[in-house]
């Protein structure tokens, strides 16, 4: 297994263990959220998705896009399973996208999100990818909790 198999792997299992958290959200708690300026249960999952196709194109770009306009912005919410469904094809171009590189470019290619704060080496810039979503899958456990919902064992 190389460097690109462990990265893809990465992203199959963050995604896996988040699917388990979104789909174990109670239907009348997606639009539950801790206060009213946090995003909702339904708004996070949507930004992660949504989040996941603007690094794609950052990364085929090379850095920040100066215009992003976004296929997730006028859609109205639904349900996990749509939400999901409307982003399978990018995350599968974006998965398609990773397998095109080689061992080389993890540490040849370099981001510029400058405007962000930084430029990363394309191998960085995956890890955060997959890190962001992790990080919001927590979150929602913690809103979980916090709803007093019972949480999805994520460890198996």
């Amino acid at each position: 297994m190389n460097s690109i198999d462990v990265i893809i792997l990465n992203f199959h299992e963050v995604r896996r263990r988040s699917i388990k958290v979104w789909t174990s959200i109670p239907e009348e708690k997606l639009h539950w959220k801790p206060d009213h300026e946090a995003m909702s249960c339904l708004e996070m999952i949507r930004h992660v998705l949504e989040s996941e196709h603007y690094y794609h194109l950052a990364i085929k770009n090379r850095g920040s896009l100066s215009v992003f306009n976004s296929p997730f912005e006028h859609r109205p919410f639904t349900t996990v399973t749509d939400e999901l469904a409307f982003a399978e094809p990018y995350r599968n171009q974006f998965i398609d996208t990773i397998k095109t590189f080689s061992e080389e470019d993890l540490e040849d290619i370099k981001i510029d999100r400058t405007d962000a704060g930084y430029i990363r080496d394309l191998g960085d810039m995956l890890l955060r990818v997959a890190y962001h979503e992790s990080v919001h899958a927590g979150q929602l456990l913690d809103y979980l909790r916090s709803a007093d919902v019972p949480r999805v064992r994520v460890w198996d």
